[in-house]
């Protein structure tokens, strides 16, 4: 399933800490490498062009040796996102953040189907009044 996402990593001066996730690695669950924005200090992306190729991307991010934990914030976006979703260090676990006028909404998916959810803005008719009951959303991270 292709299923376009992109991830910005902002973390001030944390560029050894980034180091391992810029290069390649075959042991990872996901693929590519973060790229530095050259004209942000701390400031990396990456794309991800099929939903399977970035499971993982969250578990990684939250087991590098941060110097500033509470500093890191990581923006995701997912094809169907009206904007970027915002995690941040909760407890030791990158959560995601609620931005005022905003909702995550969850929908029924045939089984084995992904279902990450969508962030949409409030107010715009974008799908916010068909979000499921919690007992029928998708707990796995697809990211």
């Amino acid at each position: 399933m292709s299923r376009m996402a992109q991830v910005i990593v902002l973390a001030r001066y944390e560029d050894e800490v980034m180091e391992p996730l810029t290069r390649p690695d075959e042991a990872r669950t996901w693929r590519g490498c973060f790229v530095q924005i050259p004209w942000f200090v701390g400031g990396w992306h990456i794309e991800f062009g099929r939903w399977n190729g970035r499971q993982g991307v969250l578990r990684d991010l939250e087991a590098l040796p941060w110097n500033e934990p509470a500093c890191v914030q990581v923006m995701l976006h997912d094809e169907d996102d009206d904007l970027f979703g915002l995690w941040m260090f909760r407890d030791g676990t990158l959560t995601e953040v609620g931005i005022p006028g905003t909702q995550r909404v969850h929908t029924t998916v045939p089984p084995g189907k992904a279902n990450p959810g969508f962030l949409v803005r409030t107010g715009q008719g974008r799908g916010e009044d068909r979000h499921s009951p919690e007992h029928v959303q998708d707990p796995r991270s697809w990211w």
